[in-house]
């Protein structure tokens, strides 16, 4: 009896259960917190990167100090791309990454799909120094890369200078090198045509700016030599397989510090940026914002520069440098009339224009 009161005692009166959730969402809080802290003390901060000399110079540039200002130990992995790692660690909660480098598309993509912390400008201090592609929501730019093309000097003494050049089998005959996509193959065709860099995407955006594109690929297509590997522009102009190549400024730049005759041209080159981002619910997300702030000082990007033949993203940094590395870094002159690549374009327009160029590659 004493039991059935009381059962309807509570139906009656039923518990606070404001006060219930309350307890239960501070009850969460404290586990997750508890499950941070138990994350973070089972294993070090841990940074995923592109690997080779690219990360290297990193190390020797970002890693290095921070570790030793923050008093952590680190350690380093592979990043090969993409989404999947970063989803399956936001599904499991299993977040093995505290620091990632990757292109402006996936940070965008991940960003909207919450994979990435969002960054607290005001409190980071650093926006101001970085270039204004370099500040994002989630992401951080660091590296910046410059895509153009380069000729062999032996070939071509009075080597081409635009992508007009490029396009001009007449006046510079033989095989050309590009990468088998139409990501930046089609702005530079347009800018070979004459669209100034700034009206590129507007152009672009149109059916006949596209058509406009292909029409000047159509014009050398029996020419063309298609690149997967960065590395294999570089050994095509070497052995002379090709008279010119689309490349990465870095892999000519490299190249030609070996010894190579190969000429990197800077005109109207694309520039893109790569950047540190922090995986959503790393429990050392503190230490990832300060390891931001090391990453975008002037004299860390230029120790970064002066290993790796890439640009820095803080606008001071090529003042730091002696002037024969910037003449070698998508920095400074180098990038006065270059295009930076928009990836909110490729974002919307990617499956579209890659299924045109494959029927088209392929006929």
């Amino acid at each position: 009896m004493v039991q059935q009161a009381a059962a309807r005692a509570r139906l009656i009166n039923p518990p606070d259960k404001g006060r219930n959730m309350k307890l239960m969402k501070s009850t969460t809080i404290l586990m997750t917190a508890a499950l941070s802290v138990s994350v973070a003390e089972a294993r070090d901060f841990t940074i995923a990167g592109w690997g080779g000399n690219y990360q290297d110079a990193q190390r020797a540039a970002y890693f290095e100090p921070f570790a030793k200002a923050q008093g952590l130990t680190f350690i380093e992995t592979t990043y090969l791309g993409g989404l999947a790692e970063l989803k399956t660690m936001s599904e499991t909660g299993n977040v093995i990454w505290d620091l990632v480098i990757t292109d402006g598309a996936t940070l965008q993509l991940g960003c909207d799909e919450g994979l990435f912390e969002e960054l607290d400008w005001d409190a980071l201090g650093v926006a101001d120094s970085l270039l204004p592609d370099a500040v994002t929501p989630c992401g951080m730019g660091n590296v910046v890369i410059g895509n153009g093309f380069a000729y062999n000097a032996q070939t071509f003494p009075d080597g081409p200078k635009s992508w007009a050049d490029f396009f001009d089998l007449a006046r510079y005959p033989g095989k050309r090198g590009i990468k088998n996509d139409p990501m930046m193959n089609l702005e530079y065709a347009l800018m070979a045509d004459g669209v100034p860099p700034d009206q590129v995407y507007e152009v672009l955006a149109t059916p006949e700016g596209v058509d406009r594109a292909f029409a000047q690929f159509d014009r050398i297509k029996a020419e063309l030599q298609y690149w997967d590997a960065g590395s294999q522009p570089v050994e095509w102009l070497a052995a002379n397989n090709v008279a010119m190549s689309t490349a990465y400024n870095g892999r000519i730049i490299m190249a030609a510090k070996e010894g190579k005759p190969l000429t990197y041209v800077w005109t109207n080159q694309i520039s893109n940026i790569d950047a540190w981002a922090v995986p959503a619910n790393s429990p050392f997300k503190e230490q990832a914002m300060e390891f931001l702030k090391v990453a975008a000082d002037a004299q860390n990007q230029a120790t970064f520069s002066s290993l790796m033949p890439y640009g820095p993203t803080n606008v001071e940094t090529a003042g730091v440098l002696p002037a024969d590395v910037v003449a070698n870094l998508p920095a400074g002159e180098n990038i006065k009339d270059s295009l930076f690549l928009s990836d909110a374009f490729w974002i919307d327009h990617k499956d579209e224009l890659t299924e045109r160029w494959n029927n088209w590659s392929t006929q």
